[in-house]
């Protein structure tokens, strides 16, 4: 484990253009090593780890600055690709958004919300999906866990099967002791939310001059099309694939966990050798 400021890094990989694996939440930290193994025969792969809670409110400009120092200090003159999960998805274009002229290609996974009408259909998906069962068990965390952060990562636990259509054994290796970073999540996905509303984003995203590729399941709660129409008007170069059963984790998903993982080697490889040895 390295760190470059507030961030821990873990690198994969010791050849080939270099790969962000940016991970979801947020404050999912290790969320996203599976991912970043699976690119790691053919790319140098750097798994920050996001910054957590502290004195301020973390805010989206913290992350987007956390992000940059990195890049600077580890990627030198190229520009790296970057690979977002989920709300780190959305932390990869507010970044390209921010720095155009240090982003490389940008892959987004499973990608967040960006409007209230689309954060809407997912809750209504994830509602129609929930038993009165797993209801129950829910309505229970408050007795059962006193510590906001245990029942968070324990809802989190109990609710995974309703975005996952037929997932492999996952690979559980995360940040090993770590405790979920309730704060870090809250203040993060808040600020977010605030700039939408502020109409900053996605309307920022013009800006953003790399390819982009966004990979999507259609089991997905987060709904893939009414995000994808939302951010083509500022991305006209977005490119986009959707899988049948597929849920939130390509790369976990058995039907097409193979494929996924074909489909991004190929165009990271293709995108990094046309255009981003170095800043131009």
């Amino acid at each position: 484990m390295e760190r470059v400021g507030a961030l821990r890094i873990r690198t994969y990989g010791t050849s080939g253009p270099v790969v962000v694996v940016l991970h979801g939440g947020p404050a999912d930290v290790g969320g996203a090593a599976p991912l970043a193994r699976g690119l790691a025969d053919d790319f140098r792969v750097l798994e920050p780890w996001q910054r957590g809670s502290g004195d301020k409110p973390l805010t989206v400009a913290r992350h987007i600055a956390d992000l940059h120092e990195l890049v600077e200090a580890r990627c030198y003159d190229t520009r790296p690709a970057l690979v977002g999960t989920s709300w780190g998805a959305m932390l990869a274009l507010a970044y390209a958004a921010a720095h155009p002229d240090r982003a490389g290609p940008l892959v987004l996974v499973g990608c967040g919300t960006f409007d209230a009408v689309a954060r809407a259909r997912m809750q209504a998906t994830l509602e129609e999906r929930t038993s009165n069962a797993l209801r129950h068990r829910l309505a229970r965390l408050l007795e059962e866990c006193a510590d906001p952060s245990a029942q968070l990562r324990r809802r989190h636990e109990l609710t995974r099967a309703l975005y996952a259509y037929t997932p492999t054994a996952v690979d559980q290796e995360k940040a090993a002791g770590e405790p979920f970073d309730t704060r870090a999540h809250t203040e993060t996905w808040e600020d977010m939310v605030q700039l939408q509303e502020a109409g900053v984003y996605p309307a920022a995203f013009a800006a953003v001059t790399s390819p982009v590729l966004m990979l999507h399941g259609t089991y997905d709660p987060h709904p893939g099309q009414m995000i994808r129409a939302s951010l083509v008007p500022y991305l006209p170069q977005l490119e986009y694939r959707e899988w049948e059963r597929c849920g939130h984790c390509p790369w976990e998903e058995q039907f097409v966990q193979a494929e996924f993982f074909a489909v991004l080697r190929q165009w990271l490889a293709q995108h990094l050798a046309k255009r981003y040895g170095g800043r131009n």
